[in-house]
């Protein structure tokens, strides 16, 4: 898939919240709560213009019962993808628009990803930093199988130092 950056858009807010709706209108009391995270939601930061949702469940096993309703709104099932205890699923195809993440409460990845985005949104310099980053990477490589992965490090990188920030403002 090509890789599309774009400046950081309003909008991105309103479609996650009405997708959000959707997902509370199929999975009603299984759905804990719903949030938009990944640079889509970080306000000022360039990205993929894909919102990535996190729907946290109480019983993930329940998720997959849903893979048919979700496939009847656009949406692949690409299972764990890579992580033990998650169910992703991709909308769009090749002008993918969604990805939405489902874990169950308490799965160790959910802070990680939670407190990365709290923390640019708490560092606006960060948000420069990482979005000039992306930039350079975007005019280096044209296909998302080589772009994510030369992000890899950076992110880790990053995400060692959101990590750092939250416990010391504890």
């Amino acid at each position: 898939m090509k890789v599309r950056l774009s400046a950081y858009n309003e909008n991105w807010v309103i479609q996650f919240q009405q997708e959000a709706q959707r997902m509370r209108e199929i999975f009603g009391e299984e759905i804990v709560r719903i949030e938009h995270f990944g640079s889509t939601a970080v306000k000022g930061m360039k990205a993929k213009p894909v919102i990535d949702m996190m729907c946290l469940v109480k019983n993930i096993i329940k998720v997959d019962a849903m893979n048919d309703k979700l496939i009847s709104l656009g949406y692949d099932v690409a299972g764990e993808w890579g992580i033990e205890g998650r169910r992703l699923f991709r909308k769009g195809g090749e002008n993918r628009t969604h990805h939405i993440h489902f874990y169950q409460e308490g799965h160790p990845e959910i802070d990680r990803h939670l407190i990365f985005r709290d923390y640019l949104r708490a560092h606006p310099q960060k948000v420069d930093e990482y979005s000039a980053f992306k930039e350079g990477l975007a005019q280096q490589y044209k296909e998302t199988k080589e772009y994510s992965p030369a992000k890899k490090k950076f992110v880790s990188e990053m995400e060692l130092k959101a990590l750092l920030w939250f416990v010391n403002k504890k």
